[in-house]
């Protein structure tokens, strides 16, 4: 009866392997195979001192190894970050790739290319592609904010041995979805062995990726909770805990928010001492008033945490004049606004880093200092694009805090458009 079955595969898509793809409202704004290219942008675009990198976007699709292959075999600086934006797609092929990734040594973080040469919202059309696909860098700017890499995309990422997932991007996982095609008519009994033993051989496959690349277990158990069909978004603990993205304090890039009353953001996530929880934070620059500029900050604190805190701010070029105070308490969260004078604002461009001290006093005097500094890198091009903006706004309230995030929540944003 076996001899009936002329071929057998184990497909999540049309093409002929093992596959994993995004759910079908995942799909849109991403290109059906995968792209890569060299892409160039501002300086410190891609953090201090970096204004170049290499996207990886769109699809993985059954051939997008060997193109992968061939593009790295070209770039001899294996320093130069990976930045992926991705809905899934074939996982032997991921598997590949990631392994690829391994041998380079390559540092891969979550975030999109937006092509400068293509008009808003076209990253994925044909002209756009063409570009992408063209030899040479493309002028683009880079973006965490809803990035996403989803799916086998995750196994890519787990390539690389620096990994780092922004707090507004997400890495999402979930189970593949097995079809089993047959030639013939082969009795149940047939198809049922069948599904079982790709299956499980399928389950092996990814428990012993997941394990070459040094991640824990428990990523995998989790994955097999996970039906195709839903999407878990891993939680700054669980990047934590399952060895993905091991930093105990990890930013989002400056952002503008274009609002009828815009400012710039930071958000922050930082591990809390002594356990495995982290903190969610949030900067804010606004527009402008009267020669001083608002600042503001926003924490989570413990509602239950006895003693008053203070913060205070100071950026590295101008040590000797910091801002800050008491922040006032509401619910879980921790707000302070004040404003700061023309010089402070300059020393803040002019830095590498806001140095942050926050005091809590006890009721028995005893105080407890935390100390941590906030990158300012790209904060000088968003003021610029946040002092053109203010031009154009009215004083309309601020959007409330704090910010949301993806990877806080379990199911991510569908992919926006640029």
């Amino acid at each position: 009866m076996l001899s009936r079955i002329l071929f057998l595969l184990a497909l999540l898509s049309t093409s002929g392997a093992l596959h994993t793809v995004a759910a079908p409202a995942e799909k849109p704004g991403f290109a059906p195979r995968l792209t890569i290219y060299l892409a160039k942008g501002a300086p410190d675009a891609c953090g201090p001192g970096c204004d170049r990198w290499i996207a990886i976007e769109g699809q993985i699709d059954q051939d997008a190894a060997s193109r992968v292959r061939r593009f790295l075999a070209g770039v001899k600086d294996t320093q130069r970050p990976i930045y992926l934006h991705s809905p899934g797609g074939n996982v032997e092929q991921s598997y590949v790739i990631g392994r690829l990734l391994r041998s380079r040594r390559a540092i891969a973080r979550v975030g999109r290319t937006i092509a400068t040469a293509c008009a808003t919202g076209t990253q994925v059309d044909a002209a756009c592609l063409k570009i992408k696909s063209a030899t040479g860098e493309v002028e683009a700017e880079l973006t965490t904010h809803h990035a996403m890499c989803n799916s086998a995309c995750g196994y890519l990422f787990l390539g690389a041995t620096s990994r780092e997932v922004a707090p507004d991007a997400a890495l999402a996982v979930h189970n593949s979805r097995l079809i089993l095609r047959f030639r013939g008519d082969p009795p149940p009994e047939v198809v049922a062995e069948a599904r079982r033993r790709r299956l499980a051989s399928a389950d092996r496959d990814r428990a012993a990726f997941i394990t070459a690349m040094g991640i824990s277990g428990e990523l995998d158990a989790l994955i097999r909770t996970v039906k195709f069909e839903s999407l878990h978004v891993l939680t700054r603990p669980e990047l934590f805990r399952f060895g993905i993205d091991t930093r105990p304090l990890a930013e989002t890039m400056w952002r503008l928010e274009k609002q009828a009353r815009p400012f710039v953001r930071k958000v922050a996530v930082m591990k809390k001492e002594n356990g495995t929880l982290f903190r969610t934070m949030e900067w804010r620059l606004s527009c402008e008033s009267s020669q001083r500029v608002p600042l503001s900050f926003a924490g989570e604190i413990d509602e239950a945490a006895v003693g008053k805190n203070t913060i205070l701010m100071t950026a590295d070029a101008e040590a000797g004049k910091q801002a800050g105070g008491s922040p006032v308490r509401s619910g879980k969260y921790e707000l302070w606004r004040g404003s700061i004078d023309s010089d402070t604002v300059k020393a803040m461009l002019a830095s590498r880093a806001l140095h942050v001290r926050e005091i809590t006093t006890m009721p028995d005097d005893k105080t407890d200092t935390t100390k941590f500094d906030i990158d300012l890198t790209g904060l000088a091009s968003a003021w610029i694009q946040l002092k053109s903006s203010c031009a154009l706004s009215t004083l309309s309230p601020i959007s409330p805090w704090p910010a949301t995030v993806p990877n806080i929540g379990t199911t991510p944003a569908s992919a926006p458009s640029p």
